[in-house]
This record gives C-alpha cells, structure tokens and sequence, in this order.
C-alpha cells in the first residue's frame, strides 16, 4: 500500500536504529562539532543508494527478462535504468540531509555542492559493478543474495558507523580501507558537508577512484558484451 514510501521508510528506519544503538545505548559524542546524527546520516545516506543501486541492478537481465529475449532491444541500457531509479531516491534522501542540517544549525556552506559530484562518482560506481553483477547473476542465480551479504558486511568494513580518524587505526590498515571505493564517497559527503574541503584537495583519492570506476566500467561492459549472446537461452 505505500509504494514508493517504502524507499524512504526503510532507510528512516536503519538511520534511528543505528542512532539509537550509537549514540543513545553507547553513548557516542559529536564528530567534528557537529551532533553524531549529522556526522552519521553523512555517511549511511549515500551508501544506502549504493546499497538500493546495487541490489536492483544486480536483478536487471532477471527483472526485464522479456526485454532480453527481444533481439532488437539495446539490454545494455537495463542496468543502467536500475541505477539510475536509484538515483532518485538519493536525490531526495539528500536534500532532507541538508534540510536536517540546517533544522539544526550547521549549515553547509557552498563546499556542499559536491554532493552533486559525489552522486554522479557514485552512480559511475554503481553502473561498473551493475554490468558484472547483472550478468553473472543470470548463470549463477545466488549472486544477488550473496550480494546482499556482501553489503551487510562493507557497512561494517566502510567507516561509517564509526570515525577511523578518532580511532588508533594501525597505518597498514587504515590504507586497506581507503582502497574501498566507497570510503571516497562516504568520506566525499563528509568532507563537503562538514568540513567543507574540496574534492580537488586530495589529488591522489581523486585519481585512484576514478582509475577503478573506469577500470569496472570497462571490464564490466566488456563482460556484459562477451556473455550477452548467453543470456535469452538461460533465462
């Protein structure tokens, strides 16, 4: 009966549970003086469009699987769809973050623009990754489940839920965690919003992130290509 609400519902939801587990049961302080609330749906609100994108473009050949036997429809394009309804929501979830950030008395500052960038980083992510899942996934139906386990564990291994720079975090290990493509973007939207630096200020962040956007969107939809004569008769 709620439709589309439900988009909104469930990572209302995860962002109360999570507060209150953080910051009510364990007592968690402010994060770079601003309130734990703020510092937290920073960073949970753009890996739930991770999340959502993933998840729904994983399922894209299987969903759309009558568009996949038509020989004259561009299947590429299906992925991509997915990722993009994602986008949406986020779009939204985004403006009630700086709508919430306002309520309470931190505004942002013009560095929060680049949400916009790390939007679109991200949804470059999401459609690399896209074009591997969605095609695996038509000859290995479990991916999509193995996918979710996959995610449930990265919020955990992403900092999220928990500030690495207030943490002894050995040097070995903190590198690990900034190789995952995703701690630039979660990062990205906290350095925008709260500590109002610049995308451009890490050089170094910058190119090793988009070098491996590029690196999956190009293998993926190589991938893709090299299975697509496969997939009508699997499905």
């Amino acid at each position: 009966y709620f439709g589309i609400l439900w988009a909104f519902i469930q990572p209302a939801i995860s962002v109360i549970v999570y507060w209150f587990v953080f910051q009510i049961a364990l007592g968690s302080q402010p994060v770079s003086n601003v309130p734990y609330i703020l510092w937290l749906i920073s960073g949970l609100v753009p890996w739930f469009y991770f999340q959502e994108a993933l998840g729904s473009g994983t399922g894209a050949l299987l969903q759309y699987s009558f568009l996949v036997k038509k020989v004259v429809f561009k299947i590429e394009i299906l992925p991509i769809i997915k990722v993009l309804s994602a986008l949406f929501v986020h779009i939204f979830l985004v403006a009630f973050v700086l709508f919430l950030y306002i309520l309470m008395g931190h505004f942002p500052g013009t560095t929060a623009l680049q949400v916009f960038y790390y939007s679109f980083a991200m949804f470059m992510l999401n459609v690399g990754l896209a074009y591997f899942t969605s095609a695996f996934n038509v000859f290995f139906r479990d991916l999509s489940q193995i996918i979710m386990i996959v995610i449930q564990i990265g919020v955990w291994l992403t900092p999220i839920m928990w500030n690495m720079d207030s943490m002894d975090v050995p040097e070995g290990l903190a590198i690990f965690f900034k190789l995952n493509p995703m701690y630039y973007i979660t990062n990205g939207y906290r350095l925008a919003l709260i500590h109002k630096i610049w995308f451009w200020e890490d050089i170094y962040q910058l190119f090793f992130f988009w070098m491996v956007v590029f690196t999956l969107i190009g293998a993926g939809y190589f991938t893709f290509e090299k299975l697509k004569i496969h997939y009508a008769d699997s499905l």
